[in-house]
C-alpha cells in the first residue's frame, strides 16, 4: 500500500529543485483558462495526481495540440486520485476585476476536491486564500506535473465553453477565437455590439458601449 507521508524519488527531486517542502504527499495543482477573453467565465481546475497511475505526455496546455489536450482531459479525469472544474462568470469579472474572478475560482477548484490537499501548487505569481500550506510557481505548467494536468483540464472546459456559444452565437465565430480580441472578433463587436457572454469591464467592449447611441 502507498505510504502518504513520503514522497516519489521523481517528486522528492522536483520539490528539491523548487524548494518546496517534502512531507506532502496529497499535492494539487492549480491552473486557469480564460483570463484574457473578452467574453465568457475563468475556468480554473485542482487536480491531486495518482503516482500509481502516472499519466504520459503532461505538459503546458498551449504546447498541446486540441486532439492532444483532450485525450488527455479524459485520461486525467480518469486516472487522477481526484479532480475539480470551476469557474467564475462574468458578472463576477466586471463585478471584481479579473485577477480576483481568477483567484476565485482557482480557490472554488480545491474546495472541489474530494481530496483535501496537504499542499497545494498554483501556476503564476499570486495565490487564492487558501486554508492549507500553498505555493505559487512561475510557468508552473511546464514544470509540475498537476500543474499541467489543471492547466489542461480548464483549458479543454473553456474551449467546450466556446463551442457551446458559437451554436447560440454564431456570428461572433466564438468556436474559432475562443474569445480572444481578435481582429475577427472586434469587427464582429462593431458590427452587432456585444452580448450577453461579453465581459463589459474589458477596453474593447466598454469603449463599444460608450460610443453606442
Amino acid at each position: 500500500m502507498r505510504s502518504k507521508k513520503s514522497l516519489s524519488a521523481e517528486q522528492a527531486a522536483l520539490f528539491d529543485r523548487l524548494h518546496l517542502p517534502h512531507g506532502a504527499a496529497l499535492v494539487a495543482g492549480v491552473d486557469e483558462a480564460g483570463r484574457g477573453p473578452l467574453a465568457g467565465p475563468v475556468v480554473a481546475a485542482a487536480v491531486i495526481l495518482d503516482e500509481l497511475h502516472p499519466i504520459a505526455g503532461l505538459a503546458d496546455s498551449k504546447k498541446l495540440s486540441p486532439k492532444r489536450r483532450l485525450a488527455l482531459y479524459d485520461e486525467i479525469r480518469a486516472k487522477a486520485l481526484c479532480c475539480s472544474i470551476a469557474e467564475a462568470s462574468v458578472e463576477e469579472i466586471d463585478r471584481l476585476n479579473i485577477l480576483q474572478a481568477t483567484l476565485l475560482a482557482m480557490a472554488r477548484a480545491v474546495q472541489g476536491l474530494r481530496l483535501k490537499p496537504r499542499l497545494t501548487l498554483v501556476d503564476g505569481n499570486r495565490l487564492p486564500a487558501f486554508d492549507m500550506p500553498a505555493q505559487a510557481i512561475v510557468a508552473g505548467d511546464a514544470l509540475v506535473p498537476a500543474i499541467s494536468a489543471a492547466s489542461i483540464l480548464a483549458k479543454v472546459q473553456r474551449d467546450q465553453w466556446c463551442a457551446q456559444i458559437d451554436m447560440d452565437y454564431p456570428q461572433y465565430g466564438f468556436a474559432a477565437h475562443k474569445g480572444y480580441g481578435t481582429a475577427a472578433h472586434l469587427a464582429a463587436l462593431r458590427a452587432h455590439g456585444p452580448c450577453e457572454h461579453h465581459r463589459r469591464s474589458f477596453a474593447p467592449v466598454a469603449q463599444l458601449l460608450e460610443r453606442a447611441p
